[in-house]
């Protein structure tokens, strides 16, 4: 469940988002992504997020080592047992001055960070060339228009190294103090996505938020030896739901306010459009 810049596969996708008050930062959002990918492209390949954040910068993402690398699993495995014998649910709709782009390497990844997506292209020169992919003008004007209250990430990968990704986990300023937002728009060809169809979902999403008093909320057991500097950026306990079925192309949203409730089914579907 995401837009790549060529031909790929997406599978066993897990969302994450969660407020928390970090001792350094204050109040923040932290998101968090996996997947699988395979790479249908000729050359590299890359996918792209919209991130709602005021800001980004390399420092905001968080470095997991390979004894971490299963955080959103676990997570995931939090929530597993309280949905046991139920089904999925399922969505029945039809350096100085900082530089326009900033690109560096992170995990498997070579990641390139803009406010404005039409400079992309551009910068790509600046990305290994078994990493660098070439995307379709188009595709980084469908971004401009629709998400100009954005982070835009590109991250670039090779063939070789698309299954080996950790997950990504990043954290920001929100620009909405009043929703959660994890980035869900899906097309898969390289073009731009289409928001008159309707795609399929099979992913966990996941949300968390400190202070919350919902009966749904479920601990998380993080391992012992997790440090400390990165368990400071994740949540006690969780809430969230696999979904399965078709439904619009979109985003996947709730209200901060029912988060702390614990309302799980008011998690919405959002579409470029619905935003302000």
């Amino acid at each position: 469940m995401c837009v790549s810049t060529g031909p790929a596969v997406f599978s066993g996708t897990t969302l994450y988002a969660g407020r928390r008050h970090h001792p350094d930062h204050g109040l923040i959002e932290v998101l968090g992504y996996r997947n699988t990918a395979a790479n249908l492209a000729d050359g590299p390949n890359a996918m792209l997020l919209h991130v709602p954040a005021r800001a980004l910068a390399p420092d905001n993402f968080l470095a997991l080592r390979d004894d971490e690398a299963n955080v959103l699993d676990l997570m995931v495995d939090a929530l597993t047992p309280a949905a046991a014998g139920a089904d999925a649910a399922v969505m029945d709709w039809m350096d100085g001055a900082e530089p326009d782009v900033r690109v560096f390497d992170h995990d498997v990844y070579t990641v390139l960070i803009a406010e404005d997506p039409t400079l992309i292209p551009a910068a790509l020169d600046r990305v290994p060339p078994h990493r660098r992919p070439r995307p379709d003008p188009e595709l980084m004007d469908f971004y401009a228009a629709h998400f100009p209250r954005h982070v835009i990430i590109l991250c670039c990968f090779d063939n070789a190294d698309a299954r080996r990704a950790k997950p990504l986990l990043m954290w920001y300023e929100p620009v909405d103090p009043e929703r959660l937002v994890v980035p869900a728009l899906d097309c898969h060809t390289g073009g731009a996505p289409r928001l008159d169809e309707p795609v399929a979902t099979d992913h966990w999403v996941v949300f968390g938020a400190d202070g919350a008093s919902g009966g749904l909320r479920e601990p998380v057991a993080y391992p012992g030896h997790m440090r400390y500097s990165l368990r400071e950026y994740l949540p006690d306990a969780v809430t969230g739901a696999r979904f399965s079925g078709a439904a619009p192309n979109g985003d996947f949203a709730i209200a901060y306010a029912d988060l702390l409730a614990g309302r799980t089914d008011r998690i919405e579907r959002l579409a470029p459009s619905a935003r302000s």
